[in-house]
């Protein structure tokens, strides 16, 4: 290995970095993952582990973890997969301070209203690789703003999401409003709240609106929450053949996306 890529060159007595990152890191796997990352968030990252052929990727994040006196080695595909806690680790493992997730203000609400910006809201979506596949979905199609339940279902930015978003959440801002009914009340002198639901009017019969829209996604079993369901405006379905049921979450996402919100298209 090049001497430059060691992460300990001035005192061989110093114990080498722990096989696993700290508990309170989360682990990101995956060279667009991690890369996303540096590029948004450099000091972000704690330490990084790499298998010999993601070296040349690694390098210019080595060079910042050395300036920084942070721990980076190169290791084994026995040894990587056991850091990364997954065989789908893709060569790079970064440990990584979770961001905090902070209660989207008035303040925050006028900012977007006036941008006309798209909103994602996600009302208790709880499987982890939907919730990745959503994000990774809403940064390909420009939706920058997602608002998240209280209910605690939701799904939040753990290593499998991180994982399948493959660098997509360091694209959005994540939101959590304490309740997301009176959130949405307030939102809609602002915002038009649309819906996903097999009960609602197809999609190309949805009447225009003047406000930009705030599409909500519901839990993949249960849907929208009651309180929640009250308090939007619109309710839109997606017509299939009817040979299933429905769609995945994160399908039905990426066409909402695509009709409803400005960033889609």
């Amino acid at each position: 290995m090049p001497r430059s890529f060691r992460a300990d060159r001035s005192d061989p007595r110093r114990p080498r970095p722990p096989e696993r990152p700290d508990d309170a890191l989360i682990r990101v796997c995956g060279q667009r993952a991690v890369l996303a990352l540096f590029a948004a968030r450099p000091d972000a990252i704690r330490r990084l582990f790499f298998s010999g052929d993601m070296a040349g990727a690694a390098r210019p994040i080595c060079a910042q973890l050395a300036k920084s006196r942070r721990p980076f080695r190169q290791v084994g595909e026995e040894e990587l997969q056991r850091i990364a806690g997954t065989m789908h680790h893709g060569g790079l493992v970064a440990a990584v301070a979770p961001r905090p997730i902070r209660a989207p203000a008035p303040d925050d609400v006028k900012r977007w209203a006036a941008a006309r910006a798209p909103l994602l809201i996600l009302d208790g979506v709880s499987n982890p690789h939907n919730f990745g596949a959503i994000m990774r979905t809403a940064a390909f199609l420009g939706v920058r703003e997602v608002v998240l339940s209280e209910r605690p279902e939701q799904a939040l930015p753990s290593e499998a999401a991180i994982r399948v978003a493959e660098g997509g959440l360091e694209h959005v801002t994540l939101w959590r409003p304490p309740a997301l009914a009176p959130f949405l009340r307030a939102l809609k002198a602002s915002y038009r709240t649309v819906a996903a639901s097999p009960r609602g009017t197809p999609l190309g019969a949805l009447a225009p609106d003047k406000r930009p829209a705030a599409l909500v996604l519901g839990n993949e079993e249960h849907g929208l929450s009651p309180a929640v369901a009250r308090e939007c405006e619109a309710l839109v379905a997606i017509r299939g053949t009817g040979a299933v049921e429905s769609l995945n979450v994160s399908v039905a996402a990426g066409i909402l996306i695509h009709a409803l919100l400005p960033g889609g298209h």
